[in-house]
């Protein structure tokens, strides 16, 4: 952990391990965030979630956990994966996946389209059948773009480590032979987008999160500094023999000087 702390202008904030757990709360989660407000710094929520709506994943934040948080301070894999789309241009999009992505690139502008679509976005679906498969991987082999949410492979939960959206798009990606595009972190995709809508140069903005696989090395790869705390994925045990280190670690929230 380096000695001298840097005076943050912005935080970039992941959700699940290091603003809750699961469905357990993490008790230091709300005062970090109630800090953040009263020093006046702005900070934006970025997830992988690609299920919920930012206006349920706030309501989830404050109604759930207690955490402070609005539609506007969300930006999930969807989002990022919306506005991704609208720099490829084109009109159409097939959608597997949930609620969330379906509402994100609608509202985008595009139109949802099973025969001859100009972009398939693949992210987690957990009513995931057959013909959604086929219809993803028929449009892709016909030249529709494969974009994909993020690669998270597994989702912990109270019965276990159960598929994510990651695993969903191998699935797909097996039977075209295409790689996809991930949007989500540790991309570069999604962290310029948050970039941009928090509005600070990169040096000026800690990326604060539990993992090191998808957090931490979201900053590491697109030179932002990175606060891991070690309240959910990653151990630090797990850390012992990583070569790039984050930028600081800490046990709780409630050891960082806002």
């Amino acid at each position: 952990m380096e000695e001298t702390i840097k005076d943050y202008k912005g935080y970039l904030i992941d959700l699940d391990g290091t603003m809750y757990k699961g469905k357990e709360p993490i008790s230091e989660a709300p005062d970090f965030i109630n800090r953040l407000r009263k020093a006046n710094k702005p900070f934006l929520f970025v997830t992988n979630n690609s299920t919920s709506s930012p206006k349920e994943v706030a309501k989830k934040l404050t109604e759930q956990f207690q955490v402070e948080a609005y539609e506007e301070e969300i930006y999930t894999s969807s989002l990022a994966t919306a506005d991704y789309l609208k720099t490829l241009g084109g009109s159409t999009v097939y959608v597997v996946g949930e609620k969330g992505l379906h509402e994100a690139v609608t509202e985008a502008g595009f139109t949802i389209d099973e025969e001859a679509p100009d972009h398939v976005v693949v992210g987690l679906d957990r009513a995931l059948t057959y013909e959604k498969c086929e219809i993803a991987t028929l449009a892709i082999q016909k030249g529709a773009s494969f974009i994909a949410t993020n690669k998270d492979t597994n989702l912990p939960t109270e019965r276990g480590m159960v598929p994510g959206a990651g695993s969903v798009v191998a699935l797909i990606e097996k039977a075209t032979r295409i790689e996809p595009t991930f949007v989500g972190k540790p991309e570069t995709i999604i962290m310029d987008e948050a970039i941009k809508k928090i509005g600070l140069d990169k040096n000026e903005v800690l990326m604060v999160g539990d993992n090191y696989e998808t957090d931490i090395l979201a900053g590491i790869n697109n030179e932002i500094d990175t606060l891991l705390v070690f309240t959910g994925f990653t151990t630090e045990e797990d850390m012992e023999t990583i070569i790039d280190q984050p930028t600081y670690t800490i046990q709780k929230l409630d050891e960082w000087t806002i």
